[in-house]
């Protein structure tokens, strides 16, 4: 019925701009009956997401976890050691194990569609999401807006396993303007007795509710016009990949099927904690250190002291030599959403004129450090002369990213360090 209405009211805006569709027509959501671990289980099998480990720690975790998701999301620690982890026996393995954890009861099919409400703690900071499935067509329309480019052999990655296993076994991250009456619904469904709650390896606590108010929930969501990836914008362009091409392959296609949604993680943005993510480089582009440091001053003001963590946008704190030094940067008013970003200022005044970094997203010469591990991390690269120099920069701010999104642009690789991560393997779309 909803989708009905939907084709009719694009009716009747047909010949409107873009822009005004795009206003008046909200993203949709909608509940699924998916897979979920057993509650008893839940803590062994969570796992980090794909994309923050490499194989050899997926297989230590698999070690001492034997029943952790990442043999689903990382199978290629389930084979020998010389595995390609792109190659066509890691997707049959992915599938293998997935049908396994279903065979042995670990993953469990809701007996009706689910929308949840789930929270995440680390340290002081809490943030509390609602999971739901949302459309590929939202997403190629630009209602669920990037900021970020994607790689090609990442988003063949994804469509491959998605492809493999029918199903989307990761959430995208999103953020969203909240409503009082969307407030309303998660803060009583918070008040209720959890799926399951508990703490994971890392320190996070991690709480999982069926949400009772699902269709009050979809009905105050149409008051919702867009949301924008913090994370997973691989896993968007994956999931709307599979989706067209099993849209192609149906000749009674109807946009209802389970392949034209993807499952999603939505958070008010209000709620959303950005780490920054630092840059270390290897070498000084053949300048002698006394050069580099004369045409840094040239580039911008060159303080001879600063905090490891610069305090504000604008300013970006350099560890050169055995000590922190202050980058401070001229940022013009009228410069758009992006040139404003203290990413972008180092790039143009810094990496590429001065160090040669011509392409960050390439560049084997540029190595990037997310938040998370301080800027201790940094220091100590330097000292072992593993980097000749490391930049800490400060944070981007939400209103930044979603300014750039709206704004049709794309932010600098590596930009934007969200923590808590999503875990992996609590909620399973398939299709």
């Amino acid at each position: 019925m909803r989708t009905r209405r939907r084709l009719r009211f694009q009716k009747k805006i047909e010949g409107a701009d873009d822009a005004f569709k795009m206003r008046v027509l909200p993203m949709r959501i909608r509940a699924f009956q998916g897979l979920v671990p057993r509650a008893d289980l839940a803590a062994e099998m969570a796992s980090p997401p794909y994309d923050v480990l490499d194989t050899a720690e997926a297989r230590r975790i698999i070690a001492e976890q034997p029943r952790s998701f990442l043999r689903a999301v990382r199978a290629e620690a389930t084979l020998p050691d010389e595995t390609d982890p792109y190659g066509a026996e890691v997707y049959e393995q992915a599938r293998r194990n997935f049908i396994q954890m279903q065979s042995d009861g670990e993953l469990t099919r809701e007996v009706r569609p689910q929308i949840y409400l789930y929270r995440q703690i680390m340290g002081g900071h809490s943030q509390t999401g609602i999971t739901a499935v949302c459309h590929a067509e939202d997403y190629e329309a630009g209602l669920i807006k990037k900021h970020e480019k994607t790689r090609p052999d990442k988003e063949d990655d994804r469509v491959r396993l998605n492809t493999a296993l029918s199903a989307h076994i990761e959430p995208v991250f999103l953020a969203f303007d909240s409503t009082p009456e969307i407030n309303a619904l998660m803060e009583e469904t918070a008040r209720s007795a959890p799926h399951f709650d508990f703490t994971a390896p890392d320190g996070v606590q991690h709480t999982l509710w069926r949400m009772e108010c699902a269709d009050a929930l979809i009905e105050a969501f149409a008051a919702v016009p867009c949301a924008y990836i913090a994370d997973g914008h691989h896993r968007s362009a994956g999931a709307a990949r599979v989706g067209l091409a099993r849209r192609k392959a149906n000749p009674a296609h109807t946009g209802e099927e389970d392949y034209n949604w993807f499952p999603a993680v939505m958070f008010p943005q209000e709620q959303l904690q950005i780490l920054p993510y630092n840059r270390l480089i290897t070498d000084l582009n053949g300048l002698s250190p006394e050069e580099f440091l004369v045409r840094v001053s040239h580039a911008c003001r060159l303080l001879p002291k600063a905090e490891p963590s610069p305090a504000r946008p604008g300013c970006v704190s350099m560890y050169f030599g055995g000590h922190w030094l202050g980058l401070e940067f001229d940022v013009p008013e009228e410069a758009d959403p992006a040139a404003r970003l203290d990413a972008n200022l180092l790039q143009d005044k810094i990496l590429g004129p001065i160090l040669g970094i011509d392409d960050p997203r390439t560049s084997q010469r540029i190595r990037f450090s997310g938040g998370i591990r301080g800027t201790d991390y940094l220091r100590r690269e330097v000292d072992a002369r593993r980097a000749a120099v490391a930049f800490s920069m400060h944070p981007v701010t939400m209103r930044q990213l979603m300014d750039i999104a709206d704004a049709g642009q794309i932010m600098p690789p590596k930009s934007t360090w969200f923590e808590p991560k999503l875990r992996s393997g609590l909620f399973i779309h398939t299709f």
